[in-house]
């Protein structure tokens, strides 16, 4: 239970942010390996957000919403196109995203 998928979902549920490393290279080039992601809580997702989500019983830490369907909810992929699937369950959204002290990634809220 103490992962950093179960730490970060707990920290998004009690306090509405947290951060975490996410690691490989499917968000390239919007987000390096090892870039360090700051998440925040929302009402609302949509398409273009990138997210930490559950999609069949797996965490995924930082994939995009690609669809929204108002029965199957959002489907996820990474920058290169592979689809994880659909899912309901999305625990945050990354605000920031920083790479060996540079802010690579700034997500600008229109809610």
């Amino acid at each position: 239970m103490n992962n950093k998928y179960e730490r970060l979902k707990t920290e998004l549920e009690t306090v509405g942010n947290g951060k975490m490393k996410a690691f490989g290279d499917s968000m390239r080039p919007i987000l390096k390996s090892g870039s360090l992601l700051t998440f925040i809580k929302s009402e609302n997702y949509q398409i273009g957000d990138i997210v930490f989500c559950k999609v069949k019983g797996r965490y995924i830490d930082a994939h995009k919403i690609i669809k929204t369907d108002t029965n199957k909810g959002f489907l996820i992929a990474n920058n290169h196109g592979f689809e994880n699937g659909w899912t309901k369950i999305i625990y945050g959204k990354v605000i920031q995203g920083e790479f060996k002290n540079e802010v690579i990634y700034m997500k600008m809220d229109k809610d």
